[in-house]
């Protein structure tokens, strides 16, 4: 049963103005829109399928047991992918989705990232999908794969009330497996509203401290609410904020989804947006090289004022 309130929603906030994000060239008020261009594809994901063992409250792609508005990604349809990525000098190999394990090319799509000499990331739950593949799991080379692990708070009560009743002892129970099998490990988190980054820091300092695991690597993510007001980015922004755009995501990243009904995958701008037409750029990932208008909710706040990265 999916919860029905996100613990992360902000009360306080303000309806988004309907005047802001529809023209993709200037914000409400007739100012140039900033823009971001690719700089480098360091890091390409592949988005796995929205299908997924959880119904989050908040979830920002709407993923969950029923939804397959993105389906799933095959190994072949995958690997044309990687091929063009390594013709490009990509770095990395990010997989997501939905809950990745869901799709059962997962292990094979993971390891041939790996056998190409990509770094990858893997984000999961780590619950039922994941542990179904323990065995294949361990038989993948370690040395350049990460698993990253969504704990949504460091207590258990907030990471339930996002993620449903017993989500939590599961996923503590995936992260101790991979921790004990020797796999790099990294948490992805979030902070309320009225808690700082660095009280949110503290808070899973001390549960891995108390869980005996090493974690290499915490992010932890801003509130996603995409209804709630949010300030629109001008090109001004950039001398204002201290941003610079080479620091957004898709300056140095893109996502590969395959959405319903359609013959082939197509290359979107980010993680975050794999559903509004204006941010599909094409089938191949030399067609979607080019420049990205900062026309959604999530540009602000997640990416320039919230200052965040899902490579982390």
């Amino acid at each position: 049963m999916k919860p029905q309130a996100s613990p992360f929603a902000d009360p306080a906030a303000r309806p988004i103005d309907p005047a802001k994000f529809r023209d993709p060239l200037v914000t409400a008020k007739g100012e140039p829109r900033a823009h971001v261009s690719l700089d480098r594809l360091d890091t390409l994901w592949l988005n796995t399928g929205t299908l997924c063992n959880l119904a989050c409250a908040s979830c920002y792609i709407e993923s969950s047991p029923t939804n397959d508005a993105l389906v799933y990604l095959s190994l072949a349809e995958a690997e044309v992918f990687l091929d063009e990525a390594e013709r490009l000098g990509t770095r990395e190999i990010g997989f997501t989705g939905g809950e990745p394990f869901m799709n059962r090319d997962a292990v094979a799509m993971i390891r041939s990232a790996l056998l190409r000499g990509f770094e990858v990331l893997v984000l999961t739950n780590a619950m039922r999908p994941m542990r179904r593949f323990e065995e294949q799991l361990k038989a993948l080379p370690r040395e350049r794969l990460t698993m990253r692990v969504s704990l949504d708070h460091h207590t258990p009560a907030v990471h339930q009330a996002e993620r449903g009743a017993g989500s939590w002892a599961k996923a503590v129970d995936g992260l101790k497996w991979l921790h004990d099998n020797g796999f790099r490990i990294a948490v992805a988190g979030r902070q309320l509203a009225r808690e700082s980054k660095a009280e949110a820091q503290a808070g899973y300092d001390r549960l891995f401290a108390e869980l005996g695991i090493a974690v290499g690597g915490l992010v932890i993510f801003p509130a996603m609410d995409a209804a709630a007001d949010v300030p629109e980015i001008t090109e001004a922004c950039w001398g204002i904020t201290g941003v610079s755009p080479s620091s957004l995501m898709c300056a140095s990243s893109r996502m590969v989804v395959k959405r319903k009904g359609a013959e082939r995958p197509v290359v979107v701008a980010c993680t975050l947006l794999p559903y509004d037409d204006q941010f599909a750029l094409g089938e191949t990932l030399q067609e979607a090289s080019r420049k990205i208008m900062l026309n959604h909710p999530h540009c602000a706040r997640f990416c320039v004022l919230g200052g965040a990265s899902c490579s982390g």
